[in-house]
């Protein structure tokens, strides 16, 4: 017998959850006890247990979307049972808040549009819990292509990650709504699949003037230009893709950062051979190609050049240019949140020089043991983390009404990647080893420059860390990781002379500095923060204990 179920409360205050990724399919056999889903919480993305067994026979929440605590998530029960009473059931014990109104406006208005029957609309979906809006970075499927259950439609970009789209359903790809490289808000017209021949155009000018009847697609939000505009943009991408595709006789498969490399340079895909999975064209296979062509000419000028004589002199000459790049959802999200930051929070900053000998020997014994690998950055982590116990009050967050003091010590790390700068989160750092912080440092910033990082893993934080020591730089200031009180600044470890028991000798030392919120943190406090950090780090077996 089937059963229904339903959006979980994951958490006390949840209201509503998003499905970040679906784990099973329709018709896979689920267990009691396999997980069904990640459902992204306004606390926490969290893993959700079946607790029945069955076949998963129906999906009422799409990858992306949110569905209040309750509604309709999914239906197990026996292989090809019949769940329609089941669902119109449930269709009809949902509120209708504007139902009626709807009805009245179909009977009575020949503006509104039904949808063709089979015809399926496909919006933004909501890759991240911050995610306003969304810019398709590749389309892998064009419009007339056979989209299959499962098949991934396009890349999107979200300003955390780029991200696969998967389709739920099957038909023909009739529509795209957003080309490659524009942006468009969440549950805008993203894509129509349906019949192949079917004619949407009705169906996108409804959409769009929000005219489409109870029956259609919900939440139509979108009042962009005319249809025939929209209609011959999606063409002219048609076309362009088309293009692409046929020069090799089949899909030229290659990466979005691939893609925009090669059109910057005026470089042919088809040019190209790829080295990647599949024979995909990737960053290097662009930035290494040399047209054969062009080594020729600068050979021959070469040769004439060495054949003349005398050689007139040199006039450097060439032509100005300035190129228009498009800011990605990432920067566009990072000079968002840290314009915030340095407008609205007073900062000011703490620099502090640091004896680093006994670290530097401490880090080298622990290395010398097999499996175990502890960089500076982790012994850095780690002290803050210790002196955030000892100093509450800089692990704080300010709002107008109360300052937010935390009892739990999130220290997040901030990891450079092409795009931009990620944060992934340490949760409950203070009751992390040296070994464990290294770790998971490691693992959290493979998976942000892979962009394989969960929007849960970049949440929560309530310190930050900015280590630029590897490139040498010996001093810097940041700029505060908002809702956090202050960040800390961390340069490279130099060797210069220093003064020890009246002499001079040969020292090494690393220069930190502590940028704080002046709304929560005085002067004294981040003084006396800096003061605990280097006691920790020149007697690191004080971290041992």
């Amino acid at each position: 017998m089937a059963i229904v179920v339903n959006m979980p409360r994951l958490s006390d205050t949840m209201e509503e959850g998003v499905v970040a990724k679906w784990l099973k399919n329709i018709g896979d056999t689920i267990e009691e006890g396999d997980i069904l889903a990640e459902i992204e919480t306004d606390k926490a993305t969290m893993e959700f247990e079946s607790f029945n067994e069955g076949t998963l026979l129906y999906i009422g929440v799409q990858e992306g979307e949110s569905a209040p605590v309750d509604s309709l998530l999914a239906v197990i029960g026996d292989k090809d049972e019949d769940i329609t009473a089941l669902l119109n059931q449930a269709e009809t014990s949902e509120p209708q808040t504007e139902a009626e109104p709807q009805k009245e406006t179909v009977n009575t208005s020949t503006e509104s549009t039904q949808i063709p029957e089979g015809v399926i609309i496909i919006t933004m979906p909501r890759l991240s819990d911050t995610m306003t809006d969304g810019t398709v970075a590749s389309w892998l499927k064009i419009v007339g292509d056979k989209i299959e259950e499962g098949d991934i439609l396009a890349e999107i970009e979200t300003d955390k990650a780029t991200m696969e789209f998967e389709s739920f359903n099957e038909g023909t790809l009739l529509y795209i709504g957003v080309q490659e490289g524009e942006s468009a808000p969440v549950d805008s017209l993203l894509a129509i699949i349906g019949k192949d021949g079917t004619d949407v155009s009705a169906v996108v000018a409804a959409h769009k003037a929000g005219t489409l009847s109870e029956s259609s697609s919900s939440d139509a939000k979108t009042t962009e230009d005319k249809p025939k505009e929209a209609a011959k943009a999606s063409e002219t991408q048609t076309t362009q893709i088309t293009q692409e595709t046929t020069q090799t006789g089949g899909r030229i498969l290659a990466s979005p950062l691939a893609k925009k490399i090669a059109k910057d340079k005026g470089i042919q895909l088809s040019a190209l051979a790829g080295s990647g999975e599949n024979g995909r064209i990737i960053k290097k296979d662009v930035e290494n190609y040399t047209p054969a062509a062009a080594s020729t000419t600068v050979k021959q000028t070469t040769s004439s050049a060495t054949n003349n004589a005398p050689v007139a002199a040199f006039v450097p000459a060439g032509e100005e240019h300035e190129e228009l790049v498009k800011n990605s959802q990432m920067r566009k999200a990072i000079a968002k949140s840290l314009g915030n930051s340095k407008f609205n929070a007073p900062h000011f900053y703490l620099t502090i020089e640091v004896d680093m000998e006994n670290s530097m020997a401490s880090r080298k014994t622990i290395n010398a043991i097999p499996d175990t690998k502890v960089s500076f950055n982790d012994m850095v982590v780690k002290a803050c983390a210790m002196a955030l116990k000892k100093h509450p009050q800089v692990n704080t967050s300010w709002t107008e009404e109360a300052t937010v003091y935390k009892s739990q010590i999130h220290i997040g790390v901030a990891v450079a990647v092409d795009e931009g700068l990620v944060v992934p989160v340490l949760k409950f750092t203070d009751q992390m080893s040296l070994t464990q912080i290294g770790a998971s440092v490691r693992d959290l910033a493979g998976k942000a420059r892979n962009k394989k990082i969960s929007p849960a893993e970049m949440q929560g934080s309530t310190f930050t860390i900015s280590n630029l020591g590897m490139f040498g730089i010996q001093e810097f200031t940041s700029i505060i990781n908002q809702p956090n009180s202050a960040i800390l600044s961390v340069g490279a470890i130099v060797e210069k002379p220093v003064v020890k028991n009246g002499q001079i000798v040969v020292g090494n030392t690393m220069k930190v500095t502590l940028a704080c919120d002046h709304r929560t943190v005085d002067g004294a406090v981040g003084a006396q923060f800096l003061q605990t950090l280097k006691t920790y780090l020149e007697n690191p077996v004080t971290m041992l204990a």
